[in-house]
């Protein structure tokens, strides 16, 4: 293990490096890359890294970027590219095609607004928007759960029972710019942790047909495999989670992170780093003799509603913070979470954050104040800012 001075984007590209040269006794490594605020300096290290068998290969755009990581993959080799925002939005035909032809591709994605008006700064939308397109998505608080979850991500996508891609989202700026120490396992340990990859239905001596017209039959068939795999990723998990610890010595956070949950009346949900700032105001109301605690949804595909159906049971309260806003319907995560708490509980959506707005302790302490003084839910309420 190595402890280095690391932002996230820098955390990303070496860990992806780590996966990389793990496979190099199967069919490689291959990353198609293409510049964006914020995540350049990720791919900027990648293209500097030295892999025994692989390429890093210099596109012309987002959409090619995501096209050559699927040739890559469709051939049997590790794959890797990182985006962001419109990239995200012009990279969105083959995001799509990857994952209907369940290529275990990882990208690390840094969640930045979606211009225009043009920002740079970090809203959950970019990669919501994606949330039907048969990717895992993985959220993370800390440069160290970057770190982490990249690696775990191939070992959970390559898994013969998914074979999905996966995104792993991190906080613009808040971590992709961040330096914090991080610990980085050395290429033997990451050897052991992630076996060659052996895609089933790679392109090889054997002609196959890849991308051909489906009847409307077969396309059935194909969804309710993907479905199924996606379902199969909830199993597949834990298990990755135990070979983690295992290899490396820490816990892999769980799908949804609990803090001071088990006996509280009153739990504020979020996603990202934004967490962390709901922990502080979980401990002053806790000061206070108020019964309040926090979830940390961590994994969004596949939704966990079966453990955050467990979370909410008996709570009184649910107030959830949303980085993100579907005009018209609202917070995206209070969406679908909202049809998981009890009858009679009070579940309140709150916006803050969108656009990279600083969400601090003073901001969530009024929403808290404002989930326990009403009555009824209102529609989601905007919090301002700045």
């Amino acid at each position: 293990m190595t402890l280095e001075l690391l932002s996230a984007n820098h955390a990303s590209a070496l860990a992806a490096t780590l996966a990389g040269r793990a496979n190099r006794n199967a069919r490689g490594f291959g990353s198609g890359v293409y510049p964006i605020t914020p995540q350049t300096e990720c791919i900027e290290l990648l293209c500097n890294q030295e892999f025994e068998k692989g390429h890093v290969v210099r596109v012309e755009s987002e959409h090619s970027a995501m096209g050559v990581c699927m040739g890559f993959a469709l051939s049997g080799v590790r794959t890797f590219t990182a985006s962001s925002s419109n990239g995200l939005a012009y990279m969105n035909e083959n995001v799509f095609a990857a994952g209907f032809y369940r290529l275990p591709i990882v990208m690390m994605a840094v969640n930045r607004a979606l211009g225009p008006p043009w920002n740079i700064l970090v809203d959950h939308g970019d990669t919501l928007s994606l949330r039907d397109a048969g990717w895992i998505q993985l959220y993370c608080e800390d440069n160290q759960e970057v770190a982490d979850t990249m690696l775990a991500a191939y070992r959970l996508a390559e898994d013969k029972r998914v074979l999905l891609p996966a995104m792993v989202c991190q906080d613009a700026f808040i971590l992709s710019h961040t330096m914090m120490m991080t610990d980085l396992p050395d290429q033997a340990a990451v050897d052991a942790f992630l076996p060659p990859l052996d895609l089933p239905h790679r392109i090889a001596d054997r002609p196959r047909t890849v991308g051909g017209l489906d009847s409307p039959h077969e396309i059935e068939v194909h969804r309710h495999q993907a479905h199924a795999a996606m379902e199969a990723v909830l199993t597949v998990y834990p298990e990755v989670q135990r070979e983690f610890e295992r290899a490396f010595g820490r816990k892999l956070a769980d799908p949804v992170v609990s803090y001071r949950a088990d006996d509280a009346d009153v739990l504020i949900v979020s996603m990202g780093t934004i967490a962390a700032t709901v922990r502080t105001v979980v401990d002053e109301a806790r000061a206070k003799g108020l019964r309040v605690g926090a979830l940390r949804v961590r994994m969004f595909r596949p939704f966990p509603e079966e453990i955050l159906k467990k979370a909410l049971a008996g709570k009184k309260r649910v107030g959830i913070i949303d980085r993100n806003l579907c005009p018209g319907l609202g917070g995206i995560l209070w969406a679908e979470l909202r049809g998981l708490t009890e009858p009679g509980c009070l579940t309140q959506d709150y916006i803050a954050g969108v656009g990279g707005g600083d969400v601090r302790p003073h901001h969530v302490a009024w929403i808290l104040e404002d989930l326990l003084s009403r009555d009824a839910a209102a529609p989601p309420k905007f919090v301002e800012v700045g």
